[in-house]
């Protein structure tokens, strides 16, 4: 005999031979299957997984991008001893120096560098600057590094540059502007090759 009791069904079996004739009783519990413990456990995974307050959805990742870029302390700048000075004010933008080197550039490296610009006027005389005396080449490594850097410098004309900026500080004109920085991505990866090796760099 079953007997359905708060989700429990009893099962009831009678046997005879009791001393007194009535029949003994054996009773035997059969629980259902428990159908939403699945369901239980996976909303505790959930909540454990996504506690009150936070967001279900994972938010898109607004992290800058740690970038390198190319740096040159030119000719006029190193001439006047401002190497310490510049870099100072890179340092303080942020940006970290993870690779330097002092050299002369020879005709054949600044005539390779600024082969952009070999059909402009100008050509011949930037190349004469940047040979004419030593340079500190650069490679800078900070969030957003191409983009900062360019920001630091300051505009190429020093009496436009903002406040603060390299140029504005150091600059004695156009051409005399103290620093040169890659201006995306692509280029930097190119003017960093140029001049340095991977081993080089200790970022």
């Amino acid at each position: 005999m079953a007997i359905a009791a708060g989700g429990v069904r009893l099962l009831v079996f009678c046997a005879a031979g009791t001393p007194d004739g009535a029949p003994h009783s054996i009773v035997a519990r059969e629980r259902k299957p428990a159908k939403a413990g699945w369901r239980a456990a996976a909303a505790r995974l959930y909540t454990a997984a996504f506690p009150r307050g936070t967001s279900r959805v994972p938010e898109p990742s607004t992290r800058a991008m740690t970038e390198r870029t190319f740096s040159i302390i030119k000719p006029d700048a190193t001439a006047r001893n401002l190497t310490g000075k510049i870099n100072a004010v890179i340092e303080d933008a942020g940006l970290r120096i993870v690779a330097q080197r002092r050299i002369k550039m020879s005709r054949q490296q600044a005539e390779k560098f600024y082969e952009v610009h070999k059909e402009r006027p100008f050509y011949g005389e930037l190349v004469e600057y940047m040979t004419s005396g030593p340079v500190v080449v650069q490679v800078l490594e900070g969030d957003n590094a191409v983009a900062k850097y360019r920001e630091v410098m300051g505009a190429t004309n020093p009496a436009q540059a903002a406040e603060g900026t390299i140029r504005k500080l150091f600059a004695e004109s156009i051409q005399n502007n103290s620093v040169h920085g890659s201006d995306s991505q692509d280029n930097a990866k190119l003017e960093i090759a140029q001049f340095f090796k991977d081993e080089d760099i200790a970022g």
